[in-house]
């Protein structure tokens, strides 16, 4: 059974000479928040004058395609000099943990005359959907296992009553072919706040698949699972959108040729593609997406069929 992504279009684009000053561009890392019926909020990273991310949000209509509200104040901004998402808040996903719901994030530093990094933060999801900070401390930083860099996580509770998350590690800045390699690595928890990290899931290839980001994982009608994801080949190729599978959630094999979507031949998402949220909403499963320059063209939405 293979996968076919049918693209509907771009789905919300930044517009407008009146924006808020932390959201004046880019529509990044979509993560939906059902609301109402077809209705869902969808937070992203915009970015500010400084390249600065911080996030933002819009309602809308999946299944009609129809913008309800375009929220022009920021959720949550990027934070002080000198603290972990000083420069960028980039959104991973939602979970809940005893009733409380979470939303991950990965914090920017690009201090002066230092290689930028990033560390893993916790947003509170209150009732009412805004966003507040849960500690200036990261809530996972770098360790032995990841010495360097860490980015983008997704958390999802698993059959056991504890929870699984795969993110971003980087292994070094320069794999010996001016590109990173920046894997997907795994790790567990049993109460969902303190994690015991397992080292690398998703297997990387030299000059085919070696940075990669925004992990977004679905189980599939076996039980088993399945992950999206954009990556870079590090020869020279701007973003893609990969796909990896797994019977258990923590040995996967990559299976790139089996993503079902890439690029269109011209408009918004010609040149690249990346940073997936893949969903189900009444029996359908959907993809948020973004396309040219990281998120500045906006996102869309793909639907998916099995051949």
């Amino acid at each position: 059974m293979s996968n076919k992504w049918h693209k509907l279009g771009l789905l919300y684009s930044p517009s407008g000479t009146n924006r808020h000053s932390k959201l004046l561009s880019h529509a990044a890392n979509p993560l939906p928040v059902l609301i109402d019926d077809d209705v869902y909020r969808i937070f992203f990273s915009g970015r500010d004058a400084n390249n600065r991310s911080s996030v933002g949000a819009v309602d809308i209509d999946i299944v009609k395609r129809k913008v309800i509200q375009e929220h022009s104040q920021p959720f949550f901004e990027n934070g002080p000099e000198g603290s972990f998402y000083a420069d960028g808040v980039s959104i991973g996903n939602c979970y809940e943990v005893d009733g409380k719901r979470f939303m991950l994030f990965m914090g920017w530093q690009t201090p002066q005359d230092v290689h930028w990094r990033g560390d893993v933060g916790r947003l509170i999801m209150k009732p009412d959907l805004s966003l507040e900070l849960e500690s200036e401390v990261p809530f996972m930083g770098s360790d032995s296992v990841d010495p360097i860099s860490l980015s983008y996580p997704w958390v999802v509770k698993n059959a056991r009553g504890g929870y699984d998350m795969w993110y971003g590690s980087t292994t070094t800045w320069d794999a010996g072919n001016d590109e990173m390699l920046h894997v997907i690595n795994y790790a567990t928890s049993v109460d969902g706040h303190s994690w015991n990290r397992e080292g690398l899931a998703i297997p990387y290839e030299l000059g085919i698949a070696q940075a990669f980001s925004r992990p977004t994982v679905a189980r599939d009608a076996q039980g088993g699972y399945e992950m999206w994801f954009s990556y870079r080949s590090g020869t020279g190729e701007t973003y893609r959108i990969g796909y990896a599978v797994s019977k258990d959630g923590s040995a996967w094999g990559l299976a790139l040729k089996e993503a079902g979507i890439d690029i269109s031949a011209e408009g918004w998402d010609s040149e690249m593609i990346e940073y997936p949220f893949v969903f189900d909403h009444k029996g359908q499963r959907y993809m948020l997406y973004n396309g040219n320059g990281n998120g500045k063209t906006g996102f869309g939405l793909a639907i998916l069929s099995r051949t």
